[in-house]
């Protein structure tokens, strides 16, 4: 039996993940996920992506996010056929997300063309793939619910375990034994997809109960950086509504639409309740948020305990509360720029590369009362990162501004485990049978610092998984 394995996107970069594994070329994909970050270098690898649909035997998804689902409809569009195996809770995820990208993309396309028309240019830039194709791939989903065992081929066995990211993240737990009878030949691989942190609202602690991997693909995103703690994070927002409320501001909170959205409405609540904040119109500006939330009323199986006890036991509703408002149309949007501060708009997309927060953020990021909150991590080239980096004039929707807000960085709130919860992850699992760490889903100064980490941790033998290289593992 021949292995080996290799990475398309998500190497030495963060978004665009997609890992592929081959036994005996027969091909198995693990993620297929969008590139985000500067506009025509995204659009140009997210345009080139191939994926040798008829080698290919199966797709793996490890959560919903659009890096990790957004090209599923371009894999579909070109001829796939197969199955893409998922957590329940990643079907209804991933679903919204690629509708929601395939809208976005149709409105793209309608504004740039408007805007080449202004000019007197010809314009030729199409959407990758449009809603249809997002309902072809969603039918190709097959769930598997979290410590459930499926063969999705003779010879490969698929076990997903919570991954505590996002709502339905998983770790991908995968067996490779060509002969059943011979449990001592089998192969074990571990994808880690994104790794979640411990203590978080809403959902569960990553999982730690998978059997002895042979090999760790490990996301990366912040190897070499620590968050602030879940109660740093309180009072850094505690104090953050309170100056914002003071200038009679608004705060404009970048966030992706899953899971950061329920989260800071869940963090909000409590200090509304607990009187540490004063109560103010908090707005969630995203359909998707909307409708995402809607998707985590029906996905109990994924909450931790404490939203249990609320939301199952006690029959409250942790993400809704008598200040919050969700709006769906545009008209309601558009009406939240006239109205005075002091108040919150949470509003997708988290990178600040589309959506309506492009708008917020040309309504209000040149007016010195308000604030721009950052919550989560910006990929290099994006407006967010521009925005977080301290550039005082930054382009948007093809207009110039300053940057007068207050812009506050708010660590706590990743959802993505930071250097030490990944190796304290890594001490609490079975590793007695691991023989290689590969690095994936980091950008190259986080990688080397994990690396550097890891081996003081006693992980020896790391490697950072470079694009396109092949690693024979079998």
């Amino acid at each position: 039996m021949s292995v080996k394995c290799y990475s398309r996107g998500a190497a030495r970069e963060v978004t665009g993940s997609n890992h592929i594994f081959e036994i005996d070329g027969r091909m198995f994909m693990v993620d297929c996920g969008a590139f985000q970050g500067k506009r025509d270098e995204s659009d140009k690898k997210n345009r080139s992506f191939d994926a040798e649909h008829e080698r290919l035997e199966g797709v793996i998804l490890t959560h919903g996010h659009l890096d990790h689902c957004g090209l599923l409809p371009v894999l579909t569009r070109r001829g796939y056929k197969g199955n893409i195996f998922a957590t329940p809770a990643t079907r209804d995820i991933a679903n919204l997300v690629m509708m929601d990208s395939a809208r976005i993309q149709a409105r793209d396309a309608e504004f740039l063309a408007k805007q080449a028309r202004k000019r007197g240019e010809r314009f030729t830039w199409t959407p990758l793939y449009d809603e249809n194709d997002c309902v072809a791939a969603a039918n190709q989903i097959i769930s598997l619910s979290y410590n459930r065992k499926m063969l999705i081929a003779p010879d490969v066995q698929l076990e997903f375990f919570d991954a505590g990211h996002i709502l339905g993240s998983a770790f991908a737990s995968i067996t490779i034994n060509p002969n059943p009878a011979s449990p001592e030949r089998e192969l074990r691989l571990l994808y880690t997809g994104d790794i979640g942190r411990k203590c978080k609202p809403i959902i569960r602690n990553p999982d730690t109960t998978m059997s002895a991997p042979d090999y760790i693909f490990l996301e990366s995103t912040y190897g070499n950086k620590l968050h602030d703690n879940h109660e740093f994070a309180m009072k850094e927002l505690e104090r953050i509504v309170r100056d914002a409320c003071a200038k009679k501001g608004k705060i404009i909170i970048p966030s992706f639409a899953i899971e950061r959205a329920q989260e800071l409405v869940f963090y909000l609540h409590l200090l509304t309740d607990m009187k540490r904040i004063p109560v103010l119109p908090i707005y969630v500006d995203s359909p998707m948020a909307s409708n995402a939330t809607a998707v985590f009323r029906v996905h109990p199986e994924c909450y931790d305990e404490s939203v249990n006890e609320a939301f199952l036991k006690h029959h409250k509703n942790p993400f809704g509360f008598n200040s919050l408002t969700y709006t769906t149309s545009v008209e309601d949007s558009k009406a939240l720029n006239d109205k005075e501060g002091p108040m919150i708009i949470i509003s997708a997309d988290g990178m600040c590369e589309a959506g309506r927060v492009l708008y917020h953020l040309a309504n209000e990021i040149s007016n010195p009362r308000n604030t721009v909150m950052i919550v989560g991590y910006m990929a290099e080239n994006t407006l967010g990162r521009r925005i977080y980096d301290g550039q005082k004039e930054v382009k948007i929707l093809g207009e110039k501004y300053r940057v007068e807000a207050k812009i506050e960085r708010c660590n706590g709130f990743s959802a993505h485990a930071d250097y030490s919860e990944m190796i304290e992850w890594l001490n609490e699992i079975d590793t007695s049978r691991l023989q290689k760490i590969f690095l994936i889903h980091g950008e190259s100064d986080q990688q080397e610092g994990f690396r550097r980490h890891l081996a003081k941790a006693g992980y020896k033998g790391v490697e950072i998984v470079e694009p396109d290289a092949e690693y024979i593992i079998s």
